[in-house]
């Protein structure tokens, strides 16, 4: 009988049980005890775990091989911590599979998105949403909070890694910083003492795999940093938003006074994405456009208005022409030399950079050795457009410029020395940018963040610099072939990259000095040629001298034949930080180009690529004989080739290889 009674007992306990869950099921109420979600990528190869805890965990593995192992995730806000002992209320999966047209194709024209979805969703008025690609995976915070703003005073993006991986980082002692910082390698031991590196961050297994960290969709919040902590793992950090400004100088304000939070933003929306591109061999680094699929779409409507393409560039060079028959400078004959030179070679834009206004602080007073309407006229008869330099301080003080830049004929801007990434200065980028579009002009940031995202939402942004770009070789000589081999696997991976190329002295480091008047690169001519291939921006420049150009044609002839846009994007051979082959489609041309650092290579190029039955011509600007010492010595090579072929190239050291194929028949 007692047992009888036990049994009945537990009955009515388990029957209490399952009513209960059933409710929490039903009724959406929070389930209060942790649990276990899996999310995998449509191929299965890469596995995201994620625990719930008194944190949310996270794991990564690709292939069984833990890439993070109980990372966590955090959103902390003025009264409250997102992701604190979170309950789980519901969850939902879905699969996203579709392809999509990119207005500025600066890799492919058309781009597979196809990943897995996990969106899990919190008592509290909040959601994490977890992505997971073949080639990656990615995280964001949601949240619902009606229409009231709230205040973000930190978010944990903490980053566990289960043993020392190698690592290649840009640090900085400062939030304040253009991002022209040269990579150094280190691992994710050593990177204890990092007290910041500005993204993306790519880290090295060294067991096959890599992970490329950086950010998507950044909108209305502070560019994310990371600092090194102990036990072989990476955490946030953020600049505050700053609140008050003093002044400091033509070109800038000094932040004095900041907030104690890090944004300041409405309560129902979605924050950037978190993103680890992961790759098992290094081209598919190069080949990732996560941050692009992730990032929100064109909000400007019809943009056939924006036209990419190279722009010849004073400043590199301070405009010190020479065969001249009259005194060159910021003056109306010299930029009527750049608008010939420009158009002779088919180069749609000249840039005007600093000097052509009568103060840096007036956008609508030119020098009065130039006579700006005389050149927008002179330009019409070219068919060349002028690209107009601004502080940003400048643009700040008169937006209206846009306007009356539109106005005046001025095609574009290029906009400098932001030099930060708080929440203020994003949200600048976004204003400019969406000005600029209402009036037909597009954007080049110089002094600026890397991109993440913005520019697919807003594409009349054609580029940033946030590069050690060639610039720095007018001092100091940092654009080195070794720091360069890292561009196409870190920088130029996560957007465009304003290197400004397209120098005609070339030296190899041993030889270089600083020199303002004929300003030098590091690397052989066909290295030079090479970047215009292997470097992604929707605006190119020519840095160089055009006199150098005019001396150097059949260089320049191939430096103007190549597009900005592509149609198709293949990498052929690649390891970071060393060397980098890739071949480029527009319409029915291949360009390819081939840079290494300082090592001599050689390259076995399978051209299967190419139309069956058909036959193609190739022209190659390779390493002369003598470029291991005298680095301006180059061949140029003419050759027929089909598909299916292979082709052996050499490389010198701090060499390139550059070749255009079209089809004959």
């Amino acid at each position: 009988m007692k047992r009888l009674d036990f049994k009945l007992k537990l009955f009515k306990i388990t029957k209490v049980f399952f009513g209960i869950l059933l409710v929490c099921l039903f009724s959406g109420s929070a389930i209060a005890w942790g649990g276990i979600e899996e999310l995998t990528s449509p191929d299965n190869n890469i596995k995201v775990r994620i625990e719930l805890a008194d944190r949310i965990y996270y794991s990564v593995s690709a292939n069984n091989f833990l890439l993070l192992e109980k990372s966590y995730l955090e959103l902390r806000l003025k009264d409250q911590i997102l992701g604190e002992n979170p309950k789980l209320t519901t969850k939902k999966r879905s699969t996203i599979q579709e392809q999509i047209n990119r207005e500025i194709p600066l890799k492919n024209a058309v781009v597979d998105n196809h990943c897995n979805v996990l969106l899990l969703k919190f008592k509290g008025d909040y959601s994490v949403e977890f992505r997971a690609y073949n080639d990656g995976v990615a995280y964001r915070f949601i949240t619902n909070k009606d229409d009231k703003d709230i205040e973000v005073l930190d978010e944990a993006v903490h980053l566990q890694f289960p043993s020392t991986f190698d690592a290649v980082l840009s640090p900085t002692r400062s939030f304040k910083t253009s991002y022209e910082i040269s990579y150094v390698e280190s691992n994710t031991a050593d990177a204890e003492g990092l007290e910041k590196s500005t993204l993306p961050i790519l880290i090295d297994s060294k067991q096959r795999f890599k992970i490329l960290f950086s950010e998507a969709d950044l909108f209305d919040y502070p560019c994310l940093f990371m600092k090194g902590v102990e036990g072989n793992a990476m955490n946030s950090t953020f600049p505050k938003c700053p609140i008050e400004f003093g002044e400091d100088g033509d070109r800038s304000l000094k932040i004095v006074k900041e907030a104690d939070y890090i944004a300041k933003t409405t309560g129902s929306r979605s924050f950037p994405w978190r993103v680890f591109m992961i790759s098992s061999e290094d081209k598919q680094i190069f080949e990732n456009e996560m941050v692009f699929k992730l990032s929100r779409p064109n909000e400007l409507g019809n943009v056939d208005w924006i036209k990419p393409g190279q722009v010849s560039w004073e400043w590199w060079h301070d405009a010190r022409l020479y065969r001249v028959d009259f005194k060159s400078g910021y003056n109306l004959d010299s930029y009527k030399y750049y608008i010939d030179f420009a158009s002779d070679f088919g180069i749609p834009y000249i840039i005007m950079d600093e000097g052509w206004a009568k103060s840096t602080r007036d956008p609508y007073t030119p020098n009065p050795t130039i006579d700006l309407f005389k050149l927008i006229e002179y330009g019409k008869t070219k068919n060349v457009k002028i690209v107009l330099w601004l502080t940003w301080l400048t643009v700040e003080n008169n937006m209206d410029l846009f306007k009356t830049f539109s106005e005046w004929g001025i095609a574009g801007v290029k906009i400098d020395f932001m030099d930060r990434s708080d929440q203020w200065m994003v949200n600048y980028y976004e204003r400019v940018a969406r000005e600029a579009a209402k009036y037909h002009l597009f954007v080049d940031y110089h002094g600026s963040f890397k991109p993440a995202g913005m520019e697919r939402a807003l594409p009349n942004i054609l580029s940033y610099e946030g590069i050690v770009g060639m610039e720095q070789n007018i001092g100091g000589g940092r654009a080195t072939t070794k720091n360069n081999a890292y561009l196409p696997f870190i920088r130029n991976a996560v957007g465009p990259a304003d290197f400004t190329p397209g120098a005609m002295n070339s030296v190899h480091p041993e030889d270089y000095k600083s020199t303002r008047t004929n300003p030098v690169s590091i690397g052989t001519r066909a290295y030079q040629l090479a970047l215009y291939v292997t470097l992604e921006s929707g605006i190119q420049m020519l840095a160089d001298n055009p006199f150098y150009y005019y001396r150097e044609r059949e260089c320049t002839e191939f430096i103007t034949s190549v597009p900005v846009v592509w149609d198709e994007t293949r990498v052929l051979q690649a390891k970071a930080g060393e060397y980098f082959v890739v071949a480029r489609r527009s319409k029915n041309k291949w360009f390819i180009g081939a840079i290494t650092d300082t090592k001599e290579r050689s390259f076995k190029l399978n051209l299967d690529f190419l139309n069956d039955g058909a036959t193609y011509k190739m022209t190659a600007f390779q390493d002369g004989v003598n470029a291991n010492v005298q680095a301006m010595d180059y061949k140029k090579v003419t050759k027929n080739v089909s598909s299916g072929e292979t082709i052996e190239i050499d490389l010198a050291r701090d060499g390139g290889w550059a070749a255009v194929i079209e089809q004959v028949k």
